[in-house]
């Protein structure tokens, strides 16, 4: 059975999910139901008011019941919660539209819009506001609340009717597996150690505005902290392009490498340089409360992950919370703790995007080093310097070579590869000279020459892509403004137009410039996005193995401590299946098992 479900809940100013995590907001005192409706296969949606919906639900037969809503992640978490029901299967039409509509808004309104662009009759109404801050309805406003509900859930069930053979089953088996990492948590949140290291954070960035003797304000202002350097400390004040203007800003960001420079240049002004990145880094004291709001009463953590947030496909943060960007070994990692009597089991992908870049390319000798097991980046690095470098006798060369085989394969000049390397930003800083830089880049370009050879063949896509020509290369093919991928799924070029700038498109109301090199790393991400979410679904139906948790090419599992080894063994051996369609693909995986999410 399919049940299309929306919850009609209590909201005001403080109670709101504009301000509050998902779980922070259902399990909040005040927290209410007003009602919900309910839609059983093709009847029609029908409202059940306060006093009536849990009888309702109780009437379906769950475990049975494949559960069907528009941002599920929030109606399946107070089903849960609330009424203690799983369904059998999600589905998740916000989640699909942006599989199939990447970079366009995926509410309500406007997947509506797009899937029935021609019927005025299929669109939101915009009656819930009436209800804000009434937390007993009056009859004359849950009689528009009742209406609004149900004609939500109509589109819901019409959008999933239009869209739902637009995507492979595998998508919708992934947008599953998604929703139950929040839904149906397994990972348990250390309260008591992400408090402390909270409040030590919060310690340590206080302490460094006041040692700098700064007004906050100032330091946290761009404007005024540009003057403060200029006026105060007569000082160049370093400056970057604005993405979107094209002007000079001031490039003062704890990332940007003119701040980096201005901070080596002047030591002596420390102090000053720990102020501003204390004060414009309250990230990790944010991110911890976040994480403690999030958490349910019995500890479990839901993780909140964006099924296709990026344009190749990658999961993004969502929730106000971003899994995706925990750095390894830090305290949040070691916060989220496996359950009773079970382990916290990590895996990872090796240098997925460089061997799915080796294999499509069809350059074979670096494949074998991957298929063999060499260390590649020692053998490029040894090709630089004439002769052997080993990993652990010298690091710094081996950087080198690691930074050139996974930066240089998409384009990437001479000068950004000597910059890179400077910044030190992933590793040792590196100072190369410019013909040394330039080099390396030829070296790298003459020896794995089929690679470049892919970015002109990317650089014909673009023209395929231009004129709606069938252009097409190993698994990939063309169509206008799109690039097909074997699983059928799409990397979307809207508006693609060629000027004397070079190419153009439209993603996310934004016009984004792209060349063969950029296309060549567009597909890689989204051919490697494949493989590691095949392995996330392939482990998912292991017995007594729970994924909980994706990070780039990472999966992360709860599984009983039992034969931890064997189990590890399970999940690796899930990784390294290649794809139909790249049978040949080398895979490696590595891993782990604690007691914390400790990698």
């Amino acid at each position: 059975m399919l049940v299309t479900l929306d919850f009609e809940t209590y909201f005001d100013v403080r109670l709101s999910l504009t301000k509050m995590t998902t779980m922070q907001y259902i399990n909040d005192p005040e927290f209410k139901v007003w009602g919900a409706s309910l839609k059983f296969d093709d009847s029609p949606a029908e409202w059940y008011g306060e006093s009536d919906i849990a009888d309702a639900l109780a009437q379906v037969d769950w475990e049975d019941a494949d559960l069907l809503c528009h941002n599920t992640n929030f109606d399946a978490a107070v089903l849960a919660q609330h009424y203690g029901y799983l369904p059998k299967y999600y589905i998740d039409t916000s989640s699909m539209a942006r599989g199939i509509y990447p970079g366009h808004s995926s509410s309500l309104k406007n997947t509506a819009i797009r899937v029935f662009p021609d019927d005025e009759s299929m669109r939101k109404g915009d009656d819930l506001s009436k209800a804000k801050g009434k937390y007993d309805l009056p009859p004359d406003i849950e009689e528009a609340l009742a209406a609004y509900c149900v004609q939500d859930s109509e589109l819901t069930y019409a959008i999933y009717e239009a869209i739902k053979h637009k995507l492979p089953q595998s998508e919708m088996d992934l947008i599953d597996q998604t929703i139950r990492m929040f839904v149906e948590p397994h990972l348990i949140l250390d309260r008591e150690r992400l408090t402390i290291y909270m409040d030590g954070e919060k310690a340590t960035s206080e302490k460094a505005i006041s040692d700098s003797g700064i007004a906050r304000d100032v330091l946290s202002s761009n404007v005024k902290f540009a003057a403060y350097i200029a006026d105060s400390l007569g000082l160049i004040v370093p400056t970057k392009k604005s993405p979107t203007t094209g002007k000079d800003i001031p490039a003062l960001g704890k990332n940007d490498a003119g701040f980096q420079q201005l901070a080596k240049m002047y030591p002596q002004h420390d102090n000053i340089w720990d102020a501003r990145t204390a004060v414009k880094s309250r990230l990790k004291e944010t991110r911890a409360r976040r994480f403690l709001d999030a958490a349910n009463p019995d500890g479990k953590i839901g993780i909140p992950l964006r099924y296709y947030a990026a344009h190749t496909g990658r999961y993004g943060g969502s929730d106000k919370l971003n899994f995706q960007n925990m750095p390894r070994g830090s305290e949040l990692r070691k916060c989220l703790c496996s359950p009773k009597g079970h382990y916290v089991y990590v895996a990872d992908l090796s240098n997925i995007e460089a061997r799915m870049l080796a294999w499509l390319s069809g350059q074979d000798d670096l494949l074998e080093q991957f298929r063999t097991g060499t260390d590649v980046y020692s053998a490029f690095a040894s090709s630089i310097y004439g002769r052997d470098i080993d990993k652990n006798a010298d690091p710094t060369e081996r950087f080198v070579g690691k930074t050139a085989v996974l930066g240089l394969g998409y384009g990437m000049g001479w000068k950004k590869f000597q910059s890179t390397l400077a910044l030190g930003a992933a590793g040792p800083v590196v100072k190369l000279q410019d013909d040394n830089a330039y080099e390396i880049v030829s070296a790298y370009r003459s020896k794995f020459w089929r690679i470049p050879h892919l970015w002109r063949v990317c650089d014909q896509f673009l023209l395929d892509m231009l004129s709606g020509s069938a252009g097409s290369h190993a698994v990939l093919r063309t169509e206008k403004n799109k690039i097909i991928l074997p699983n059928d799924m799409c990397l979307y070029y809207e508006d693609l137009t060629h000027s004397r700038d070079g190419f153009q498109f439209t993603s996310a109301n934004r016009t984004t410039y792209t060349y063969g090199g950029k296309i060549t790393e567009n597909v890689v991400q989204a051919l490697s996005r494949i493989v590691v979410t095949d392995a996330l679904l392939r482990i998912s139906k292991i017995p007594d193995i729970k994924v909980c948790l994706t990070v780039h090419d990472e999966i992360v599992c709860i599984a009983p401590q039992e034969n931890p080894e064997q189990r590890l063994e399970q999940i690796i051996d899930a990784m390294c299946i290649a794809p139909s369609w790249a049978e040949d693909l080398p895979l490696a995986a590595e891993g782990g098992f604690d007691r914390a999410y400790s990698k």
